[in-house]
């Protein structure tokens, strides 16, 4: 059947086909911190994601569970050069050394964390990313949390699935600039990858 689309139609997204739970071997797992940087999680920054400031407690509690349990944690951190082309899409944002390019200090990283500067949305293009997953930490699950969900987040899940990492996302811990965006993100990883799509993060567990 072929699909019509004509603008100004109202579009259903499909059920959501969350799962209850996961349980996961924390030495077996990796936390990527997607993008929790000034300019988009502050109110003064750049691209401001007014729904992430809900996400950032939830985010910070459970980070110290996850470390407590082997837990590796990654960072994404948007790094951008003056002249960048991004910024012919998107306002001056995360410029390299800049206060909006910052991750903000209640989640900022440890010792032993790895921080992964990327040009794109994809957190694994052109990064250090994949070599600690795969040959450093040899993990199997990635958790992603963070923001944007439609974009960085979701170009890095599909990269971790594409690796076949099994993805878990939580939609109470990743952050968009519409409904739309977010219930299309949960969507497509739910049924495109090796996944865990969770309504809370509460709804993971370690073994």
């Amino acid at each position: 059947m072929a699909f019509k689309y004509v603008p100004g139609d109202t579009v259903k997204v499909p059920d959501i086909p969350y799962k209850d739970e996961a349980t996961l071997v924390g030495a077996e797992t990796a936390l990527i911190v997607e993008d929790i940087q000034n300019d988009f999680v502050d109110p003064k920054g750049a691209l401001f994601i007014p729904s992430a400031v809900a996400t950032l407690p939830r985010i910070q509690k459970f980070m110290v569970r996850a470390r407590a349990h082997g837990v590796h944690i990654a960072y994404t951190q948007d790094t951008h050069m003056e002249g960048d082309l991004e910024w012919g899409t998107f306002p001056e944002h995360c410029a390299q050394g800049s206060w909006g390019w910052q991750i903000i200090d209640t989640v900022k990283p440890q010792p032993g964390d790895v921080v992964a500067q990327k040009v794109r949305y994809d957190g694994f293009y052109a990064t250090v990313l994949d070599h600690f997953l795969s040959h450093v930490w040899r993990v199997k699950n990635v958790i992603i949390v963070g923001t944007v969900s439609n974009i960085c987040v979701l170009h890095t899940a599909a990269s971790a699935g594409q690796r076949w990492f099994r993805v878990i996302l939580a939609a109470d811990s990743i952050s968009a600039m519409t409904e739309f965006d977010q219930a299309m993100t949960l969507r497509q990883v739910s049924w495109l990858y090796p996944n865990d799509v969770l309504r809370s993060l509460e709804d993971i567990h370690f073994a």
